[in-house]
């Protein structure tokens, strides 16, 4: 056998192995989030203060508007192929509560187990006022078409 046939048959070999469904998972995997490591999730204890939580962990992912007291740091790994729908394979959260007096009360670990789905609902809320008359509906923008507006007429 020559050489080139050897060559060939290795590079081929190569390219197939290269292709298999192991190795595509990890092209196609996205990392989102800062959630921090487990030695320093460990270190963080119930009384520590917001500004020693602050140095172990760093800045949290969200803080909710009306609650400052609630820091949440999250992470996800989600899969995209091609046009396909985005898959979510793993989701955690850290949710580190504290008191009035900034100190930790409660650190909760939560998983995409725990997560459920929300239908959202199709009903629709009424508003009073907003309804359109027979006229308005179909004679309001009467008047309202300017064929020339935007253009530059010369000083016309």
């Amino acid at each position: 056998m020559s050489t080139n046939k050897i060559l060939s048959v290795i590079f081929g070999l190569s390219c197939l192995t290269a292709c298999t469904a192991a190795n595509q998972e990890k092209w196609f995997v996205t990392h989102t989030g800062n959630m921090p490591s487990e030695e320093r999730i460990a270190k963080v204890e119930t009384g520590d203060s917001k500004n020693e939580v602050l140095a172990l962990l760093g800045a949290p992912s969200n803080v909710p508007s009306f609650d400052d007291n609630t820091w949440i740091y999250m992470s996800s790994d989600i899969e995209r192929m091609a046009f396909f729908k985005p898959e979510e394979i793993d989701r955690n959260l850290l949710v580190v509560n504290f008191n009035k007096e900034d100190k930790v009360t409660k650190i909760t670990r939560l998983t995409k187990a725990d997560g459920q789905d929300i239908v959202p609902s199709k009903a629709k809320t009424e508003v009073k006022g907003q309804e359109q008359g027979f006229f308005r509906k179909y004679f309001g923008g009467v008047g309202q078409y300017n064929p020339f507006a935007g253009q530059n007429r010369g000083g016309l």
